[in-house]
Parts: C-alpha cells; sequence; structure tokens
C-alpha cells in the first residue's frame, strides 16, 4: 500500500519555517540543501520527511511560481512504481514534464535521492511518486 512519505513546504524563508517545525514539534533536521533549483532543509519524525523549500526558479516551482507560499506538494511512497503510473495514467494524472525535466528526472533520467517523477493530482496539486522513498523516512538510525 503507498504510504504519505513526504511533504514540501515552499517558502521565502527557509531558515525561520525550518525552525518552527524543529522548535514547535521537534522535527530533527536530515539535511540541508543548497543548489540552483532550491535551497532548504529536510526535517523528519523518523517516518515522514518534510522539505522546507526556497525555489530560485520557477520552472522547478511549478505553476505555482518560485514567491509561493504554502504546502507546494506531497509525496507517495510506492511498492510498485510502474503499477502506480498506470492508475495515474489510467485517472488522467499526467507527468509534469516541466518540472520533471527541470529537476532532471523521470523520463529514463538518473535517479536523484528526495525526488523521482511529479504528477498532477486530480486539482491540479502536485505529486510526487517515489520507489526509493526519502532520508528520514526509516527512521534516525
Amino acid at each position: 500500500m503507498p504510504k504519505i512519505k513526504h511533504i514540501a513546504i515552499a517558502t521565502q524563508d527557509a531558515a525561520k519555517t525550518a525552525a518552527f517545525y524543529k522548535e514547535v514539534f521537534g522535527l530533527r533536521e536530515i539535511a540541508q540543501l543548497e543548489s540552483a533549483n532550491a535551497n532548504g532543509f529536510f526535517l523528519s519524525d523518523g517516518n515522514v520527511n518534510m522539505a522546507i523549500l526556497d525555489f530560485q526558479n520557477d520552472a522547478v516551482a511549478g505553476e505555482r511560481g518560485k514567491d509561493y507560499s504554502g504546502i507546494h506538494h506531497i509525496g507517495f511512497e510506492v511498492e510498485d512504481l510502474e503499477d502506480v503510473e498506470k492508475k495515474l495514467a489510467d485517472h488522467n494524472s499526467l507527468p509534469m514534464d516541466e518540472v520533471n525535466k527541470a529537476l532532471g528526472v523521470g523520463m529514463g533520467g538518473p535517479r536523484h535521492d528526495n525526488v523521482e517523477i511529479k504528477y498532477t493530482g486530480p486539482n491540479g496539486e502536485m505529486i510526487d511518486v517515489s520507489a526509493h522513498g526519502w532520508v528520514g523516512t526509516r527512521g534516525f538510525d
């Protein structure tokens, strides 16, 4: 059964947002991200990876753009990526080709940690699907 393992929050102040979730809810900082696409932090409760992202360009941020703040996407870890991709297609959920291209994921490219392929949800939300999971989703040890 697919499991929610990843939530991404877009913000223009990643340090302040990460501090809030660490101080209020006790999430642990697993990694820090600095790239041409996004800066931020990966936090975890040992089960779910929460990405706090300050997007650096609109292509990677998707249709909301890099200035959007709020929940950006949700990630599901699945046992069989091909099976889930077929189910997504059956429900008219298409790969987000522009975002996937900007990230260099999906479409037969190399696999990256913390992102595998993005799809559209029924309301236009971004869904991240992974067979490999995210850092901090299998405990801390």
